[in-house]
């Protein structure tokens, strides 16, 4: 028998679901995976290049404890780790798919209006100094 949920419920559980793919790189490592890859550290570095080791081990390490990733070490020297999708992670697949689809249908005029309004990205800004 499927869950009933009330708006309270509902909002409550999204929110938990939503907290299993919080963080910068998190959907991207999936994005990575769909399909059924299998990918080592390696490549996911070499696949995210902005990421550091330490982010990407540490968002590997979550996906795993919550049920998305499958972790699985060869007992061989030197050392062979490979990642890839539960088949539960796997089957947020469709549901990324039409988030991506619903976004792409955002009305136009609606886009440009929140762009103005969303502050510029100031991380590749030069550094102020203390007399400017």
């Amino acid at each position: 028998m499927p869950k009933r949920y009330t708006p309270v419920t509902a909002a409550a559980d999204l929110e938990k679901a939503l907290r299993l793919l919080e963080g910068r790189w998190k959907l991207v490592i999936l994005f990575h995976l769909f399909g059924g890859k299998i990918m080592r550290f390696s490549d996911l570095e070499r696949a995210i290049p902005a990421i550091t080791q330490k982010m990407l081990g540490q968002q590997l390490k979550a996906m795993e404890a919550d049920g998305i990733v499958l972790r699985t070490a060869y007992p061989q020297v030197p050392p062979k780790v490979e990642y890839s999708l539960t088949s539960w992670g796997q089957s947020l697949c469709p549901a990324l798919d039409a988030i991506l689809k619903w976004a792409d249908r955002r009305p136009a005029h609606v886009r440009k209006v929140s762009e103005t309004r969303r502050p510029k990205d100031r991380s590749s800004a030069r550094p102020r100094t203390a007399r400017e």
